[in-house]
């Protein structure tokens, strides 16, 4: 009762309070736009009924400090949770609907063209609210899980591109920390099935078999990178260390989430991390889930912060079935690529590997930014209700995000292919030097710095730091000693100055043998061989240079990012700071900047030391020194090149020393990965366009079959976000006819399989009245008896053409005038009645309905319209059965309020309509003052005239949806219970009778109904009448009332 007059209950019985249904959905809107605000919404309808007088008190009168917090947060969740039900039906009915086309098109294969989107597809047969299937659907398709949260990604129809060739599908993932839960929060009992959540089971299953792979001997590999390099990797990130605790245990239970989105920021699945650190068995989860729902021979990327980590682990240990792991590759994320060593680099940074075009892998730094209102939320929440908020919004997120998909490919065209490709291109075409050269010049050198001698062991490296320590120990000592002596030269009587210069020179000598031994310890020439030969002290600097270099690096990509981070809070592209934090952030930077200035200079150093030392036999290149500027520093790509150690064969490379040849590869890397991201973009909006028809012929099928009719609204929906859809999509890559060709070919196909028109989406033409006049002989019968139905037989049904729709009707005003005499209105009146006859159910006039028939100024009522519709027929109607079914004013009504199917039966089944060709429905519109309108529905020649005295056609925009709902449902009914035909199965046209107003006042709209059905009981399709007929005409109809015999009390 409560859900009929649209509030929700905030408890399932006996509930105090009930909430707006519109309130509740306005706030479901509201929180995918702003999250959570149930406090805020509770406070402000308090103050609002405040202010306005209304105070809720207790029993005893005391004021409630909150009366709708907890109230209003039950109905929020539990309105939020029916909304998810009816989504589940929903899709269902989307998946049978998917069921009846793909065997449609296995029964009759079309014959279409490229771009049809009707082909039989094994998608549709799946159920999308069974997401922990682990089987997948077919060898050729995605499941439609992913194929609904993605179809740019997942709708395509051919798979197993190559790995190297970037693969068919690019996926990111990333853990977030901040995304806690307090463990004094508590829980609550389960109400909510995430949807994008995996189930912990699972995560703990994968943990338990990577601890029992981990514990058996590691295989033998082939390294694609130097194990040296992944280790400076993996200490460098926290991520890639699972036991570094980020989160306290004791405080928190849950202490994050890790999320996998695709390359278009869609989220797609989430992990909740339980344990302190970013452990592996959270991200090979999500992997062994994805490749669950894909096709057996789809390759995919994954874009990690520590992707080189996780691939050498995933190679050392039979952590993933060899079947997927021959179809994943790794990547790092763009920004993080750069806080990796320049070896891991050359095999996972986006930007440099072939294949990925311009897939950065940063969505999910996007998305944590969309997340960032839910932090504070989720850690007072209960632990399910932590799930609930992170589950729906990402939900949020992910259609804003589908919606979007023609905006992030124009621009993705716009400012990555079109841009970045004409700024290479410019430098290509300035470089001297030609493609296919620096083609082979890329080629040598990342063989060359991808070798193992290119890098230092970590013994060497170890030791490395170590004589850092001890030359920073002897310039201390020889600076005491040069002090010592220049005191001592001045005064020749310092016996015991002289005493301390001798241990302090022992002891500076002490220390020269231990840098001694340690050089001797480092065996450079064995680690080495090829700097046999080489001046010792030409290798120690060159050696230290390196391994400063290596920290420059990372404190100056460390600063960058901060800068950034700073930047983009300034400029309001993130979150603000705050002053407090902005002056602390700036002084943060300023107090680490002297560090990396020293080194820079120190470096800068090292190097003039070797260019004086520098022998030009020996076949090293000498390293270049670095700006001492940061914004210069951050454009140099020479600091993302490590010192090189080894000699060269023959002459230096030219990518070593020449700039030029330098510029033109990485304007060469660019131009290749803006090429191959216009071919990715073509084939997502092929598979943009692909689901776009197949989903409009899902819907337009569920729209045509009336046994969904109560999810009309729903399905209306659906259509009307598609075709916005077919606005927004369309891109150079795929056109805006390409698009309308798929929608045709999808109502095509909606039409053969459910061979029924839609009952919502009704093409109304209105079709301007042509006035024929009557007949000479219809002219000059002024004596014709219109009430003698023997002189005047009606004409059978004629096929409606535009020439037919206003003919003049046998009733005129000549005829009233000579034979209907003024109605002697009985005093007093007494109420009248008939039994039900003739399809018709028992008529009742009670006092007050004939006074209205007797008034001159009263507009009839239901009761006078459907008794004197019924008294005409009676009248006017000679053969029976005849080709007339008259509805009652309430019959449209139940339809709109949704009644049964029994209901509509029991209240139509005396009209016997299934065996008439033309119904006649009267119609009574809401308004200031009511108003009369009729519909005529002929099924002959599938045309809806409709009658308006008034001449208006806009609000039969509004009722002719009800109609065509009204003749489906009627006819499926009578189908059902009587085995009629299904006669409503084709186009439908409504026609306007009149488009000019043929009354004047607000009263005579019955009577004018009245006419019009009188007018198609005798063969014509609209009355002859004019406005000062209808008084004349309202004594005869309430003559035929008088008729009635006298009710018995």
């Amino acid at each position: 009762l409560l859900l009929h007059h649209g509030l929700f209950p905030t408890a399932p019985a006996q509930p105090r309070m009930a909430v707006s249904v519109e309130l509740l959905a306005f706030y479901r809107a509201l929180f995918e736009r702003s999250c959570d605000a149930v406090n805020a919404l509770a406070n402000a309808l308090h103050t609002h009924y405040t202010r306005r007088g209304f105070r809720v008190t207790d029993k005893e009168g005391s004021a409630v400090q909150e009366p709708f917090r907890r109230a209003l947060g039950r109905a929020i969740q539990w309105f939020d949770v029916l909304q998810v039900e009816l989504d589940r039906h929903f899709e269902s009915i989307m998946s049978h609907c998917r069921q009846r086309i793909t065997q449609h098109t296995n029964e009759h294969p079309p014959e279409r063209t490229q771009n049809s989107s009707t082909a039989s597809d094994p998608r549709f047969v799946r159920d999308s609210d069974h997401p922990e299937d682990p089987n997948p659907v077919s060898d050729r398709f995605c499941d439609a899980q992913l194929i609904q949260r993605c179809p740019a990604c997942f709708g395509g129809t051919a798979f197993g591109r190559p790995l190297a060739d970037g693969a068919d599908i690019h996926v990111a993932t990333d853990g977030n920390f901040h995304h806690r839960h307090r463990r004094s929060a508590g829980d609550s009992p389960a109400f909510y099935q995430p949807r994008y959540f995996l189930p912990k089971s699972q995560v703990d299953a994968v943990g338990k078999r990577l601890e029992q792979a981990r514990k058996r001997p590691s295989g033998s590999r082939k390294a694609r990178v130097p194990d040296e390099a992944v280790d400076n990797c993996e200490s460098t990130y926290e991520a890639a260390d699972g036991h570094k605790q980020k989160t306290s245990m004791e405080s928190f239970d849950d202490t994050g989430v890790m999320a996998l989105i695709c390359r278009h920021d869609i989220p797609l699945f989430f992990t909740n991390i339980d344990t302190p650190g970013e452990q592996q068995k959270y991200s090979i989860a999500l992997i062994e889930h994805l490749f669950s729902l894909l096709p057996l021979r789809a390759t995919v990327v994954l874009l990690y912060d520590i992707g080189c980590v996780i691939d050498r682990s995933i190679g050392r240990y039979d952590i993933i079935s060899h079947s997927i792991a021959s179809r994943l590759r790794f990547a790092t994320t763009a920004m993080h690529a750069y806080g990796h060593e320049w070896a891991c680099q050359l095999v996972y940074n986006p930007r440099i590997i072939e294949g990925l075009g311009l897939t950065d892998g940063e969505g999910t730094e996007r998305l944590w930014s969309r997340f960032i209102k839910l932090i504070g939320i989720e850690r007072s929440s209960s632990r399910q209700r932590r799930l609930w908020l992170i589950d729906r919004q990402a939900e949020a997120v992910g259609i804003a995000m589908l919606r979007d998909l023609g905006a992030w490919q124009k621009r993705r065209l716009k400012k990555g292919v079109h841009e970045q490709g004409k700024v290479s291109q410019k430098v290509l075409d300035t470089c001297v030097v030609s493609i296919s050269d620096l083609r082979s010049q890329w080629s040598e050198q990342r063989t060359a710095q991808l070798s193992i001698r290119a890098h230092a062991p970590a013994r060497l490296k170890k030791e490395l730091d170590t004589v850092l320590v001890l030359q920073a120990e002897l310039d201390a000592s020889n600076r005491a000693l040069q002090t010592t002596r220049t005191a001592i030269s001045k005064d020749n009587q310092a016996s015991l100055a002289l005493d301390a210069l001798d241990s302090m020179e022992r002891t500076h000598n002490r220390l020269l043998e231990k840098v001694q031994a340690l050089y001797s310890s480092l065996n450079v020439e064995e680690q080495f061989p090829e700097l046999r030969g080489v001046n010792l002290d030409f290798v120690r600097i060159l050696l230290m240079a390196r391994d400063l270099k290596i920290n420059i690096r990372k404190r100056a990509i460390g600063s960058f990012f901060e800068w950034d981070k700073l930047d983009r809070a300034v400029r309001g592209k993130d979150k603000a700071l705050g002053t407090k934090l902005h002056q602390q952030t700036r002084k943060a930077i300023a107090k680490r900047q002297p560090a990396l200035m020293s080194a820079i200079r120190k470096f800068n150093q090292y190097c003039e030391q070797l260019e004086r030392l520098y022998e030009p036999q020996c076949g090293i290149p000498l390293p270049t020194p670095l700006p001492t500027k940061l914004a210069e520093l951050r454009s140099d790509q020479s600091l993302l090149h490590d010192v090189w150690i080894t000699p060269a064969e023959g002459n230096i490379p030219r990518w070593l020393e020449d700039q030029e040849v330098r510029d033109g590869i990485r304007a060469l890397l660019k131009r290749d990965r803006c090429r191959e991201e216009q071919v990715r973009l073509g084939m997502e909006a092929d598979n943009m366009c692909r689901w776009f028809g197949n989903e409009l012929a899902t819907v337009e099928v569920a729209v045509r079959l009336p046994e969904y009719h109560h999810y009309q609204l729903l399905l209306q929906q659906r259509r009307e976000d598609l075709l916005v859809l077919q606005e927004q999509w369309p891109s150079p890559l795929a056109s805006a006819a390409r698009y309308a060709s798929h929608a045709q070919d999808a109502r095509q196909l909606a039409a053969e399989v459910a061979g029924i028109t839609p009952t919502s989406n009704v093409e109304l033409n209105w079709l301007p009245p042509v006035v024929c006049s009557l007949s000479s002989a219809a002219d000059n019968d002024d004596e014709m008896d219109l009430l003698d139905m023997e002189t005047s037989p009606a004409d059978e049904e004629q096929d409606i053409a535009p020439e037919q729709l206003q003919l003049g009707d046998p009733f005129t005003k000549d005829s009233f005038d000579l034979i209907t005499p003024p109605t002697m209105v009985p005093e007093p009146l007494a109420n009248r009645a008939r039994p039900p006859i003739s399809g018709f159910a028992s008529i009742d006039f009670e006092t007050k309905d004939l006074q209205i028939l007797a008034s001159r100024e009263a507009c009839l009522n239901d009761i006078c319209l459907n008794g004197c519709a019924a008294l005409l027929y009676s009248t006017h109607v000679a053969q029976e059965p005849s080709q007339f079914a008259v509805f009652s004013t309430h019959d449209l009504l139940r339809i709109r309020y949704n009644a049964a199917d029994e209901d509509l039966w029991r209240s139509m089944a005396h009209t016997k309509y299934w065996e008439k060709p033309i119904w006649i429905l009267p119609i009574h519109r809401a308004s200031s003052w009511g108003h009369w309108v009729l519909c005529s529905i002929h099924f002959d020649s599938h045309h809806l005239l409709l009658f308006d005295s008034l001449g208006e056609t806009r609000p039969w925009k509004i009722d002719v949806p009800d109609i065509i709902t009204l003749v489906t449902r009627l006819c499926t009914i009578a189908h059902a219970q009587r085995g009629a035909p299904l006669r409503h199965a084709g186009q439908w046209v409504a026609v306007p009778i009149t488009t000019t107003a043929l009354q004047t006042n607000a009263v005579d709209c019955g009577l004018w109904v009245l006419a019009q059905i009188v007018a198609i009981f005798r063969g014509c399709q609209a009355t002859g009448f004019e406005e000062h007929d209808m008084m004349p005409f309202r004594r005869y109809l309430l003559s035929l009332a008088l008729d009635l015999p006298v009710a018995s009390t």
